[in-house]
């Protein structure tokens, strides 16, 4: 079984996003939990995907059409990191 981290910071927008999000994102919390990150490619309405430049480290997980989780791997242990919940906009 994987072992989650959340960020403390991440509790603040946890309380401030729509009940919605925050049911998709306990749903990527127990797929992730139980097959790691290669569950995630099993669902592919979670478009999980390393990002670029500044956040090489990391990855994206799609929670619902606006909405993401970005998360780092620690050294392929059984860990997740859980950076920021946050809201893509696409007007930009």
């Amino acid at each position: 079984m994987w072992q989650i981290y959340e960020k403390k910071s991440l509790i603040k927008t946890i309380n401030k996003i729509p009940s919605y999000v925050l049911k998709h994102y306990e749903v990527w919390k127990q797929i992730v939990e139980l097959e790691g990150p290669s569950g995630l490619f099993l669902i592919k309405g979670f478009h999980d995907e390393a990002l670029k430049r500044q956040w090489q480290s990391y990855r994206s997980s799609r929670l619902t059409r606006g909405w993401r989780v970005i998360y780092k791997v620690e050294d392929k242990q059984l860990e997740i990191y859980v950076i920021d919940l946050n809201h893509h906009d696409y007007r930009k």
